[in-house]
């Protein structure tokens, strides 16, 4: 386990993933910085989520950022193209989906590279997974394995051999009903996280998205009852 001064980066979208992978950071002993975006998501609603679940969760600190990929688009969650609904495992794991942010999560890592750097860290948590993850190529061991070794190749105390830059990707092999276990097991209140891509009236999450069936999937074969509030037709 880490020092209890030790520090780290994580993170936080405000979704199950992201939430489960600061709980796993904050229990192995670290002080968690929690970094957000606001990158023009159609889904903004989360960083609300994320507010609420960092409180909750403990962290050390949360630092939103304006991140204006909506001006570059290519992303049905940062433009008018329609969010995919009602997909079937085998369409969720063909082609990479229309919801997919160009070169996301390198960018966001990028950032949480800087933030640790600051801090004196190397050590960054990510909630990415190989498993029910919808294509996704950012989401990848192989993608992760690249951005660590850049990274010690990038900043001034990896290249000093200071601080080794190191990328937690603790839920990276986990399925879903694994994750929501082990939140579960670490007190996770799920009710305060958010994973809907395209939110329906009032909040509410639509329930027909890939992320909200991989995440009522998750609860199903966990045995647990989803806390999230999904959208209703009359």
């Amino acid at each position: 386990m880490a020092a209890p001064d030790k520090s780290c980066v994580c993170l936080l979208s405000g979704g199950l993933d992201s939430t489960t992978c600061l709980a796993m950071a904050a229990a192995r002993g670290f002080a968690v910085h929690a970094l957000s975006f606001d990158y023009h998501q159609r889904h903004k609603i989360e960083l609300e989520a994320a507010a609420n679940v960092a409180r909750a969760l403990g962290a050390a600190s949360h630092l939103i950022l304006p991140l204006p990929l909506g001006d570059i688009g290519g992303s049905a969650l940062t433009g008018a193209t329609a969010v995919p609904k009602d997909r079937g495992e085998e369409q969720m794991a063909g082609a990479i989906p229309v919801t997919y942010v160009p070169a996301r999560n390198t960018v966001f890592l990028a950032f949480a590279l800087a933030y640790a750097e600051t801090l004196a860290t190397g050590d960054i948590f990510i909630g990415v997974n190989a498993l029910d993850y919808s294509g996704y190529p950012d989401c990848r061991p192989e993608f992760i394995a690249a951005f660590e070794a850049m990274a010690n190749l990038a900043t001034k105390q990896g290249v000093e051999g200071a601080i080794r830059t190191v990328i937690h990707t603790p839920l990276i092999r986990m399925t879903k009903a694994e994750i929501v276990r082990a939140g579960t097991a670490l007190g996770v209140d799920y009710g305060q996280t958010f994973s809907c891509y395209d939110p329906a009236p009032g909040g509410l999450a639509c329930g027909r998205c890939d992320s909200c069936l991989l995440r009522k999937k998750g609860f199903v074969q966990a045995g647990l009852t989803d806390p999230a509030r999904y959208f209703v037709e009359e």
